[in-house]
């Protein structure tokens, strides 16, 4: 299989091609993740990109990033007694403490997967 080149003034230009990728549907957290690399890591994003890697790689991330968040908020919840009984008898003191408990989980998600290199 030869190269095909095409000529732009006086350079002949190879017509390069990335092969096909699986269309994925990326998530927030693959979208930070790829936004991160290519501002602040442009090295690693463009070798990603051009090893045809770059999908598969913020495709683990989302999954890594999501069962870590789960797995955190699960044992938050246990640890501060945020359960079905609160919620029951209070459901705007669960609703806080829930929230609370989201957002410490993402911030420790964006700091040990999103925003690590």
């Amino acid at each position: 299989m030869g190269i095909t080149y095409t000529r732009q003034g006086d350079y002949n230009l190879p017509n390069l091609t990335l092969p096909e990728q699986p269309e994925v549907e990326l998530g927030v957290y693959a979208q930070m993740r790829r936004r991160f690399l290519r501002d602040h890591h442009k090295i690693l994003y463009y070798n990603l990109l051009t090893h045809c890697a770059l999908t598969q790689h913020l495709y683990d991330i989302e999954q890594a990033a999501m069962d870590m968040e789960e797995q955190l908020i699960r044992q938050m919840a246990d640890q501060q007694k945020v359960t079905e009984a609160l919620k029951a008898q209070d459901q705007m003191m669960w609703v806080q403490e829930m929230n609370n408990i989201r957002n410490a989980a993402r911030e420790i998600v964006l700091h040990d997967i999103i925003y690590a290199v």
